[in-house]
């Protein structure tokens, strides 16, 4: 499948991009996004961060019409502002993080992300991180495992499903991903197998979060690329799950409206100042022809803030 960056148009406006500006795709990916942010810029720049390298080695081929305009940088978008001081970037004028994962990752079975075709079990984003997902489901305890399902996947049969795995991989290691997704199906009851989701939807999202630390990482740029804006710059972040979109929102609020004072007091005195405004008081989703066109993209969900 054809990589189809999800909300471009909704990106590129919600950029605001300036033709001498310096911008940040957090998540290069396949340069969607980054193809279309610098065919916009003059005398700007663009900085590409990816924790895969080949994401990195074939966008610079997508880019290499514009690559006195790009820096490539093979990182953590939780390292943002280590990035940026190792770039002499003080302030950039838009950032664009997309937190789902590529099509070239979901169809490349080998990086074990994918329900529907089998494969070892990996799931890691930098290929040379030591945790994988063959180590979560063979060697965390069932109830690490439980938590991970129920908070990253919201996976109400989660307990059933911990439990199976540990008992499994009692007699044989969980080798693949085809092995996982049956004793996933068979954890669960047949009404579950009857809904339209695939039933490993849910518990491979969960340990596909765990191996990277998504979460955490989240969190981090959140705290700090808000700090490394210019005036009036905008911060674009497209989530896929419910648990990012809510860690979006609450970061933007936070700047927004972060005053702690009781809602009867005349004036603030806690001291909050107000360093960002939301642009989208709620999230920007893909309109049916793009859900046709691409239907990955079905689930994403786009919010906007400003800096002040």
């Amino acid at each position: 499948m054809d990589h189809i960056p999800v909300l471009l148009k909704e990106c590129i406006d919600g950029l605001n991009i300036k033709p001498d500006g310096i911008y940040i795709d957090g998540t290069l990916g396949r340069a969607g996004h980054s193809a279309e942010i610098v065919r916009r810029l003059g005398k700007g720049r663009l900085i590409c961060i990816d924790k895969d390298t080949s994401a990195i080695d074939e966008a610079g081929i997508i880019l290499s019409d514009y690559i006195e305009k790009t820096t490539f940088v093979q990182g953590d978008f939780r390292d943002i502002g280590a990035i940026l001081d190792s770039a002499r970037v003080d302030k950039a004028d838009g950032m664009l993080f997309d937190l789902g994962v590529s099509s070239p990752q979901l169809d490349d079975a080998a990086r074990g992300f994918s329900y529907m075709a089998d494969s070892p079990l990996d799931m890691r984003m930098d290929t040379s991180a030591s945790l994988s997902a063959f180590n979560i489901v063979n060697e965390w305890t069932e109830n690490q495992l439980k938590r991970i399902l129920y908070e990253y996947g919201e996976e109400r049969y989660a307990p059933r499903i911990a439990s199976l795995i540990v008992l499994k991989r009692a007699n044989k290691k969980i080798e693949s991903t085809l092995e996982l997704v049956d004793i996933i199906r068979s954890a669960m009851p047949a009404k579950a197998l009857r809904e339209k989701q695939h039933p490993a939807k849910r518990s491979f999202q969960a340990i596909r979060i765990a191996v990277n630390d998504e979460l955490g990482a989240i969190e981090e740029m959140l705290a700090a690329a808000p700090d490394r804006l210019e005036h009036q710059g905008r911060l674009c972040v497209i989530s896929f799950q419910s648990l990012e979109d809510k860690l979006v929102k609450t970061a933007i609020a936070r700047r927004e409206k972060g005053c702690k004072c009781p809602p009867d007091f005349p004036v603030c005195v806690c001291g909050f100042v107000p360093t960002m405004r939301s642009l989208t008081k709620k999230p920007i989703t893909p309109s049916p022809a793009e859900t046709e066109e691409n239907p990955r993209s079905r689930s994403a969900k786009l919010r906007i803030g400003e800096r002040i």
